[in-house]
C-alpha cells in the first residue's frame, strides 16, 4: 500500500491490503500522486460519498514497469464505478547470441584530418588491382564479389583508422574530451567548496570549460556546414 491512497480503511480494505502484502503484491492506485479527481473510482447513489475502492495490482518484481494509474471517468461503462486504467512499459533484455560478432566501429572522425584522409585514400587504391582480379573471375558471385570489396573497406579503415574505444559523438575530439574531464573535475570542487569565495572561483572555471566544450561542438557543425556547400 502506497501513500498516495483516497479515503479511509474498512474491514474489507484491511483484508485486501493484507492479501496484497501476503502475495507481493503492489497496489498501482495508491503509490502515484494524482488529484483526487483522478483517484475516485466509486460514487455512492446520493452523490455524496467518494472512494477508492477498486485496485490494478501488480507484482512487486514489475513495479517499474507499471508509469501510473488513474481513472477515467469520462469512459461510458453504465456504472457508478469509474474505470480504472494502468499504463505500463516492458524493458525486454537483448538475448545475446552465441559467437555473435560485435559491431565494428571506426575512428571516421579522423578523416578530418587531411593526412589521415590522404593515407586512407593510398591505403585503399593499393587493395583496387587484387580486388579487380578478384571481379574478373568468371566464377565468382554477388556474395563473394560483396565479402571481396567488405573486407578491402573494413581492413583499410582498421589499418589506417583504428577500433573505437569509446563510442563518443563524432564533434567530441581528443581535446573535448580533455576538457569534459577537466569539467568533471570542476563540479567536483564545487561541490567540496569550503568557502564561499572558493564555490565562486570554482563556478566560474566551471562555465568557462562548458563553454570551450560548447565551442568545440559549434565549430563542428560549421566545418560540417562548409563540406555540405561544396556538394
Amino acid at each position: 500500500m502506497g501513500r498516495h491512497g483516497l479515503g479511509e480503511r474498512n474491514e474489507n480494505g484491511e483484508r485486501f491490503a493484507n492479501l496484497c502484502a501476503f502475495n507481493k503484491l503492489v497496489i498501482g492506485g495508491t503509490i502515484f500522486p494524482h488529484k483526487r479527481i483522478q483517484k475516485v473510482t466509486w460514487i455512492s447513489p446520493d452523490h455524496t460519498t467518494e472512494n477508492q475502492i477498486n485496485h490494478i495490482c501488480i507484482n512487486k518484481k514489475f513495479r517499474r514497469t507499471m508509469e501510473y494509474v488513474r481513472t477515467r471517468r469520462g469512459a461510458d461503462i453504465a456504472s457508478d464505478h469509474h474505470l480504472v486504467v494502468a499504463n505500463l512499459k516492458l524493458r525486454l533484455k537483448k538475448n545475446w547470441k552465441t559467437g555473435q560478432t560485435a559491431l565494428q566501429r571506426f575512428n571516421t572522425a579522423f578523416f578530418r584530418d587531411t593526412k589521415i584522409s590522404n593515407d586512407f585514400m593510398i591505403a585503399l587504391n593499393n587493395r583496387f588491382p587484387a580486388l579487380q582480379d578478384l571481379l574478373e573471375e568468371e566464377e565468382t558471385t554477388v556474395d563473394g564479389n560483396w565479402k571481396g570489396i567488405k573486407e578491402a573497406l573494413t581492413s583499410t579503415c582498421q589499418k589506417v583508422l583504428g577500433l573505437k574505444k569509446h563510442y563518443h559523438k563524432e564533434w567530441i575530439s581528443i581535446e573535448t574530451l580533455d576538457r569534459i574531464k577537466e569539467r568533471e573535475n570542476k563540479k567536483t570542487e564545487i561541490n567540496n567548496s569550503r568557502t564561499r569565495t572558493e564555490k565562486i572561483k570554482a563556478q566560474a572555471e566551471y562555465k568557462q570549460v562548458n563553454k570551450s566544450i560548447n565551442a568545440d561542438k559549434q565549430k563542428y557543425v560549421e566545418e560540417l556546414a562548409t563540406i555540405g556547400e561544396r556538394y
